[in-house]
């Protein structure tokens, strides 16, 4: 479940669910869509994915692995009112918002959660560059959600991207590239095999 972060390369199979399907060996659901956000009020295209938390299908889910909140930040506060729409999604301690109540209700089925960060930029050349204290921002509060739950595991990204490397995103320099969405599944892999049900 998420947004473009998950999606990117699904039309070729490249995406961090297929490469984490790959290797695990086992079957993974990509819910995610492109654009998508944790707060969307628009009820028609958020019941079609655009809502992140209504990308959710009940099932007999071992493990969900979200992301979300970029666009939220990005898109959505326009650099200007990114400390309301982070309080939304996240509180400080990370017990409140859009995002714990999502992963609460994930964790209420038995399903362990994965929560993914973001990619940060290399430096130069990328639209996200002037967004960097709002990921940290992201990142801290996500783990101090983490915290809460030991069935929750956060995955920061922060640190994936050397300096002055541009191989890890995609020619728009906000996605991953392929190589990054094979590493960030292989970490995700890692994670579920290191903690068997």
């Amino acid at each position: 479940m998420g947004d473009s972060m998950l999606a990117w390369h699904s039309s070729s199979n490249r995406s961090i669910s297929d490469e984490i399907e790959r290797d695990l060996g086992e079957p993974v659901v990509d819910r995610s869509v492109v654009g998508a956000r944790m707060i969307y009020e628009l009820p028609v295209s958020g019941a079609m994915g655009m809502n992140i938390s209504k990308q959710y299908k009940p099932g007999a889910w071992d493990w969900v692995i979200v992301n979300g909140g970029g666009n939220d930040l990005w898109l959505g506060c326009n650099c200007s009112r990114c400390d309301h729409k982070m309080d939304k999604m996240i509180s400080k301690d990370g017990a409140s918002g859009e995002i714990p109540a999502l992963v609460r209700k994930v964790r209420a089925t038995g399903a362990r959660v994965v929560y993914l960060g973001y990619l940060r930029s290399p430096g130069m050349g990328s639209p996200i560059e002037h967004c960097r204290d709002e990921g940290d921002e992201l990142d801290r509060r996500l783990t101090a959600m983490a915290r809460r739950d030991e069935g929750v595991t956060f995955v920061s990204l922060a640190k994936l991207v050397p300096y002055g490397d541009h191989s890890y995103h995609a020619l728009d320099m906000v996605h991953p590239s392929m190589k990054a969405s094979a590493k960030i599944g292989a970490m995700v892999a890692q994670i579920i095999q290191n903690k068997p049900l």
